[in-house]
């Protein structure tokens, strides 16, 4: 019960790791407030839990500010923020566009930084902020260019924020995922591209198999949690040893 009277909101929690991450700040007690894009699963969450559940696009400055001072206004402020919502997508150097690159971005970097601006004044003295990141952020891997950049522009995020939040006693980290299952991969694919997806992220990762959404919400858990009031503007590899265990090769 780590998390026992305090208010937590998981910024992309209606599937995947976010969900996971939510279902066990609740289970430790916490007052849960999720925010997402698809109606569908929210109103899934909510007939299955007393959380509190909002539509927010992070792509949306304004939606973030609206949802977090709600939530901040029904829950009696934030103790934990952990933004977790994010798009993906490949594309080679020579077929990035504009529309491409902004269409990530607009999520992945600057809606991350503005909803943690626009939570800032709701988040109590001693609070703390994760940040999903991704090991593509370190990782060479072809076609991966913009949500790579966008990942390592929020790992530099985290650590200014982290400097700048020490006054009040806000800590900020950033958990990496490795390959996990969630749905995100398997968007617009067949069974048989689905199957060939897996068996090749899997064969990248040293320990030969895919991660959980539950063992990155333990990560998430932790360093929210009074167990890290030491630890602040690290990046947590939750990636099976991919990123100290094989060398950054371009394969």
């Amino acid at each position: 019960m780590r998390f026992a009277g305090k208010t937590v909101v998981v910024l992309g929690g209606n599937s995947g790791i976010g969900l996971a991450a939510a279902r066990a700040f609740q289970a430790e007690g916490a007052r849960v407030a999720i925010t997402g894009r698809d109606e569908a699963t929210l109103a899934q969450v909510a007939a299955a839990s007393d959380m509190l559940t909002l539509g927010s696009d992070m792509g949306s400055v304004a939606d973030s500010r609206a949802a977090l001072a709600r939530i901040a206004r029904e829950l009696g402020g934030i103790d934990v923020l952990h933004v977790n919502a994010g798009v993906g997508g490949f594309a080679a150097v020579a077929e990035v566009t504009e529309e491409f690159w902004d269409s990530l971005h607009r999520v992945n970097l600057r809606g991350a930084f503005f909803a943690v601006q626009a939570a800032l004044p709701h988040l109590r003295d001693g609070g703390s902020i994760v940040l999903t990141g991704s090991i593509g952020a370190l990782r060479a891997l072809p076609g991966n260019v913009v949500n790579g950049a966008a990942k390592a522009g929020l790992r530099q995020v985290a650590r200014i924020l982290a400097a700048e939040l020490l006054p009040r006693g806000i800590r900020v980290n950033v958990v990496s995922p490795g390959p996990i299952e969630t749905e995100i991969f398997k968007r617009g694919a067949s069974p048989e591209q689905t199957k060939a997806v897996r068996a090749a992220l899997a064969g990248a990762v040293p320990m030969k198999r895919m991660g959980e959404p539950d063992e990155v919400a333990r990560a998430v858990l932790f360093l929210a949690s009074s167990e890290a009031s030491f630890i602040n503007g690290v990046d947590l590899y939750v990636d099976g040893g991919t990123i100290e265990l094989c060398s950054l090769r371009v394969s």
